[in-house]
């Protein structure tokens, strides 16, 4: 029999619940833990198969490598042990691999024999940022030398000053090979602007953070029912037939990046303040229209992706949106306690721990079947620990900022 997520008396909140706080702290632990097996002696790390043992080696992607170093430093801030050791291994792996001495900026996939994908993508190079920044708040001695490599190639390379955004992608040399422009990857610049500018102090990435906020929160979201589009072209005008990779770039809107966004916004705001603007009813109509729209009515789950009138296109369920929404509604709650936020709250984590979290072994699940069962059908195994350790750690931190701060207090 498993521990429940939380008490199920209904009174009060679960984030100031003990119970609920022990409870998502044994799961950070679970998946620290499980994923520590990830590390590669000759270099890199393995994706891991759903029992915790090494899948044959596939492409080491960019984002795989960032996100470890992120997560562990995440981890070490928090106080659980021997994590030093695979930041130093992720950061090593960023410059013996991934960075390209040849053109400069950081290469999106290699192996053991060299470089497979050498496209160079906005997404990945943002979580360059966000590793660095990780990695500088825990006193790693490359973080600087990475923090100042990556905001020179982010400069040159991929932010558009006059858009305010980052545009997409080059092929290895710099030159074009597209004229895509996305949300994704301005999105998780965000999170990395707003990191690097907590370590680092430096106005700039505050700054722009809140300029690709304003198009996609306060531009593109009200303009479209409180949906934001994923894709675009050279001249930011939406592109609502694009479909291209089914879990980067599929086609319609994502409900999950709403939840994302909306954290985000929140995050900005914070750091800016908290000015007497419209900030959060705007992220109350980005995810009250995410959550009714996606939420499965007769499974539970979210839908991957929705059309432009609501309907739902991708009817797959995964991990990362309920972790996603959970982290947005523990914003919310922090912000103004209000009970239709606690029921969504304890819902996503009911659900989760019924359908995602693996009790046994540690980890997520990434993603379940028809009858909510796990299945390996878009991922294999276990990719990812980022998105549920953020779950677990950030709605025990009093605030809706400086997350790395308030885990080292904590820890």
């Amino acid at each position: 029999m498993t521990t429940p997520p939380g008490p199920a008396s209904d009174d009060g909140f679960w984030i100031d619940s003990t119970a609920h706080r022990d409870w998502l702290r044994m799961d950070a632990t679970r998946a620290i833990d499980f994923f520590r097996a990830a590390k590669r002696p000759e270099g890199g790390f393995h994706q891991l198969a759903q029992d915790g043992t090494p899948r044959p080696d596939p492409v080491q992607e960019l984002h795989a490598t960032t996100r470890m170093v992120h997560s562990y430093a995440l981890a070490h801030l928090g106080g659980w042990p021997d994590c030093e050791a695979l930041i130093d291994h992720g950061m090593a792996c960023l410059q013996r691999f991934h960075r390209d001495a040849e053109h400069g900026g950081y290469l999106w996939g290699v192996n053991d024999a060299g470089v497979v994908d050498g496209r160079k993508l906005a997404y990945g190079h943002v979580f360059v940022l966000l590793a660095g920044a990780s990695a500088q708040r825990v006193g790693h001695p490359d973080a600087d030398a990475l923090i100042d490599d990556i905001s020179a190639c982010l400069d040159a390379q991929f932010w558009d000053d006059d858009a305010g955004r980052f545009v997409d992608e080059w092929a290895r040399d710099w030159t074009p090979f597209s004229a895509y422009r996305g949300m994704n990857a301005n999105m998780h610049g965000v999170e990395a602007l707003l990191t690097a500018y907590e370590v680092t102090g430096r106005e700039h990435f505050l700054t722009r953070a809140g300029r690709i906020m304003e198009f996609f929160m306060r531009g593109m979201a009200p303009a479209h029912d409180w949906r934001l589009p994923e894709h675009y072209d050279a001249d930011w005008q939406v592109t609502p037939d694009y479909e291209e990779d089914p879990m980067f770039r599929p086609a319609a809107t994502t409900p999950g990046h709403s939840f994302e966004m909306g954290r985000l916004m929140l995050h900005h705001w914070d750091l800016a303040g908290r000015p007497a603007d419209d900030t959060p009813q705007i992220v109350r109509n980005v995810v009250d229209a995410a959550l009714s729209r996606a939420w499965d009515p007769e499974g539970g789950g979210f839908f991957y992706t929705l059309n432009f009138d609501g309907s739902p296109r991708i009817r797959s369920r995964y991990w990362w949106p309920v972790t996603e929404a959970i982290g947005v509604l523990a914003s919310l709650i922090k912000l103004e306690r209000r009970a239709e936020d606690e029921a969504w709250y304890r819902r996503l984590w009911q659900f989760a721990d019924a359908h995602f979290v693996d009790h046994a072994r540690g980890g997520w699940f990434p993603e379940i079947d028809a009858a909510g069962r796990p299945a390996e059908t878009q991922f294999q195994g276990k990719p990812d620990i980022y998105h549920a350790l953020q779950a677990d750690l950030f709605p025990t931190l009093p605030g809706l900022s400086r997350y790395h701060d308030a885990l080292a207090a904590e820890g």
